[in-house]
């Protein structure tokens, strides 16, 4: 179903597109994130599951990519956003706006990215003037003006690509869905790849060989409780159908089970940390002063254990 983004639409999704770089800054509320992106443009836009399904989808494709110092990286939150808008106006598919729209919007905005930061250096030696004249009342104004080229580095594009954009990105679908409905459907297989493309970049960076056993039990207890909850969902979903009287309720839980067991181990992996951390500690200061210390298991030890 195809439908006009209304200017209340683009005006809340603009606000949403400059609050959530601020929050990426400064607040770390976690409202800064593809997913909550999704959610709230879905819910402004009158689809949530589509706009989750975007937005998770551009949530896993950044899983493995990091900013370190002054570096900028993708902006997966406003693609996800024009990603969900246009998707949900257009009647586009779900994997082909990730593909076609939410990555392309999201490495574009490193330009941005990289003009706030730019602008942001005229406050920046304004404060160093400042704090010569010890004028510390003006140092915490333009402190917080710096605020401002990083809103507008979202607000702007994305207000214009909303108000502007919706035309253009209705004529590519209509486009796509017909004379080039091959490149579609490769843009449909391809964002559908994006997620696996993500875990293969965080796994990259993560301690694999060091902790291979975690990984293979976690990929047989998602296989399984996949399965499991799966044929347990559709034998009560043909069981309500045969019987009019049955109201049982099975819902997929897979992922909340298997995530509680991930948080098991990954408690006691912390507690284990922290416990070594501790006898370190305790070791260098018995080494130091020369002194027997106990450890948390009775056991005597000094500086004769050559420790």
């Amino acid at each position: 179903m195809h439908s006009e983004i209304l200017f209340w639409q683009v005006l809340l999704l603009t606000l949403y597109s400059m609050y959530q770089i601020w929050d990426d800054l400064t607040i770390v509320s976690s409202l800064a994130q593809p997913v909550w992106a999704g959610l709230i443009a879905g819910a402004v836009m009158g689809d949530v599951t589509k706009g989750l399904i975007i937005g998770g989808s551009l949530q896993l494709t950044v899983l493995g990519v990091g900013t370190f110092g002054g570096s900028s990286k993708i902006d997966a939150n406003s693609g996800t956003i024009l990603a969900t808008a246009f998707s949900i106006s257009t009647g586009m598919n779900a994997s082909t706006a990730v593909a076609a729209i939410g990555v392309p919007v999201a490495s574009l905005m490193i330009e941005t990215d990289i003009l706030g930061r730019f602008t942001n250096t005229f406050f920046q030696h304004r404060i160093d003037h400042l704090i010569d004249e010890e004028n510390y009342p003006a140092i915490e104004r333009n402190y917080l003006y710096g605020v401002f080229p990083w809103m507008l580095s979202r607000g702007i594009p994305v207000f214009l690509a909303l108000q502007f954009g919706g035309s253009f990105v209705s004529q590519a679908v209509k486009v796509l869905d017909t004379n080039l409905k091959w490149l579609s459907n490769g843009l449909a297989t391809a964002g559908a790849l994006l997620p696996a493309v993500g875990f293969a970049i965080l796994l990259r960076y993560l301690p694999v060989k060091k902790h291979l056993a975690y990984l293979i039990l976690g990929f047989t207890l998602t296989a399984l409780f996949s399965t499991l909850y799966t044929n347990v969902q559709s034998l009560g979903t043909t069981m309500a159908k045969v019987s009019k009287g049955f109201s049982g309720s099975f819902n997929t839980v897979s992922m909340v089970a298997i995530a509680l067991i991930g948080l098991t181990f990954a408690i006691n992996e912390y507690k284990r940390d922290v416990e070594k951390q501790q006898l370190t500690e305790l070791s260098q200061q018995s080494a130091a002063t020369g002194e027997v210390t106990a450890d948390q298991e009775g056991e005597i030890y000094g500086d004769e254990d050559g420790l």
